[in-house]
C-alpha cells in the first residue's frame, strides 16, 4: 500500500462467452497455477450443468445463486475495555460478492461427486435452490450477527 499515491481499482474485463463481469471475477477465483483456460471450461461447464432444466439463462442462475449466498451483515471482532466483542457489522457489495464466490468455490472442492465442473454445479444449484453448505454458511453467519445485535452500538 503506498503511502502518497491512491491505488486505482483494476478494471477487470467481462468474460469472452458471455460478456458479464461479474462470472468473469469467479472464472479468476476458481483459476489454480494461472491455468485460466481450464477455470474458463470448468466455469462454463458448471453453469450449463446447473442450468439445465431452468427457463433462465446460465449467467442469470449464476448470478441468482450468488445473490442467495453473498452475506449481508457480518460480526467483526472489536476489543474494547481488555474484553473482545463480536460486532456486527454490514458488509459493502463488493466484499460481499467475493466472499459468497470464495464460500461456492470452498463448498463445491468439498463435495463428493466425480469432477470439479459437477462439484461446481452441485454447488451452484443448490444455491440457486437456497440450500447446500454455502447457503447455510450465509444463514449461520446472520444467526451470528442478530444473537450480537447488543454489540453494535461499538461500531465506530
Amino acid at each position: 500500500m503506498p503511502r502518497k499515491k491512491c491505488v486505482d481499482k483494476r478494471e477487470i474485463s467481462p468474460d469472452p462467452k458471455y460478456g458479464d463481469v461479474l462470472l468473469q471475477k469467479f472464472i479468476n477465483k476458481v483459476m489454480l497455477q494461472g491455468k485460466k483456460s481450464t477455470a474458463e471450461k470448468l466455469v462454463y461447464d458448471a453453469i450449463e450443468a446447473a442450468s439445465k432444466g431452468k427457463t433462465d439463462s446460465p449467467v442469470d442462475v449464476f448470478k441468482t445463486a450468488l445473490e442467495n449466498v453473498r452475506p449481508r451483515v457480518m460480526v467483526k471482532s472489536t476489543r474494547i475495555g481488555g474484553a473482545t466483542y463480536q460486532v456486527p457489522t454490514e458488509v459493502t457489495l463488493n466484499n460481499s460478492q467475493a466472499i459468497g464466490m470464495k464460500w461456492l468455490i470452498t463448498f463445491a472442492r468439498k463435495r463428493s461427486e466425480k469432477g470439479t465442473a459437477l462439484k461446481l454445479a452441485g454447488e451452484i444449484d443448490d444455491a440457486f435452490n437456497n440450500r447446500g453448505n454455502a447457503f447455510k454458511r450465509r444463514e449461520d453467519t446472520f444467526k451470528m450477527a442478530e444473537a450480537n445485535k447488543a454489540f453494535a452500538h461499538f461500531k465506530w
